[in-house]
């Protein structure tokens, strides 16, 4: 924290006390009115942090600088992406909208977390199938969906819950696309997500991200991941709009067929009986 800008630092201690708080609104599915944003001392849901132009500004800049020098600083990429995304957030809010699924999603509000989750019954389905696989996926990766952190300074409360969805599906999509956590994975996910979603915090990830590959790694990315995922995100139905939780028993394969994504061109990551057995 000592090398980030001194203003950007400011805001952050400013903004303390909200940081410190745990955060129902967007998260529980209830939307709210004018009256709502008088209960929240003028925030639009609880986690709300309003910002100034200029504040958002200076946070852009701050979190940018510390997620260029450590990647896996995710609270710093999540600033950037609130404080940069709110045309992208239009847009997917729209498409989501003019989809039936993800207009029911817009309404319901669904959360991915570990209390809406049942792991005991994702992990009886069978291999192959998209809960099976993405449990395996947090297993193997020792990650939580829990472990995303709540928006804060998108000044709506509607785009605050697609920014919430997008993030919460982010490991949905590395199980999707076959990619594993690393910097390679993660570049590829992040090439997929900038021609799907249009955030400038993607663009900016699958700009930079290859930045930090070998030279071997920049290889695969450059003559077969990248351009597959550049394909599969631009053609691929909005990733928001799919009710993951009503799809845990259907065919990985079957799913990836529906949303238009082609299979990944690299088998990174190991097959599902080899992970079952070295289990």
């Amino acid at each position: 924290m000592r090398d980030l800008p001194g203003s950007f630092l400011s805001i952050l201690k400013t903004f303390r006390g909200y940081y410190c708080r745990r955060s129902y609104g967007v998260l529980t599915g209830q939307q709210y009115t004018s009256s709502d944003s008088q209960q929240y001392d003028g925030r639009l849901y609880p986690s709300h942090i309003p910002t100034s132009s200029v504040q958002k500004a200076i946070l852009a800049v701050g979190s940018g600088v510390a997620a260029l020098k450590n990647p896996y600083r995710h609270d710093m990429v999540a600033v950037l992406g609130e404080t940069t995304g709110h045309q992208a957030l239009i847009k997917l809010r729209d498409r989501m909208k003019n989809d039936s699924e993800g207009c029911t999603i817009l309404v319901e509000r669904p959360r991915i977390r570990l209390s809406t989750l049942d792991l005991t019954q994702m992990s009886a389905l069978p291999d192959g199938t998209l809960g099976r696989e993405y449990l395996r996926f947090l297993e193997k990766n020792r990650v939580t969906p829990d472990s995303r952190a709540d928006v804060k300074f998108v000044d709506n409360e509607e785009l605050a819950y697609v920014m919430q969805r997008y993030r919460e599906v982010h490991d949905l999509l590395h199980t999707l696309l076959g990619m594993p956590t690393n910097m390679l994975g993660e570049v590829a996910v992040k090439w997929f997500e900038a021609a799907q979603t249009g955030l400038p915090m993607c663009v900016l990830g699958a700009t930079l991200g290859p930045l930090r590959l070998s030279v071997s790694r920049l290889q695969l990315l450059v003559q077969s991941l990248g351009p597959w995922a550049l394909r599969s995100g631009s053609r691929a139905r909005c990733v928001l709009s799919i009710f993951y939780e009503r799809r845990w028993e259907q065919n990985l394969d079957e799913l990836r067929h529906q949303l238009n994504i082609e299979p990944p061109p690299l088998n990174l990551i190991p097959s599902s009986k080899n992970t079952t057995s070295n289990s």
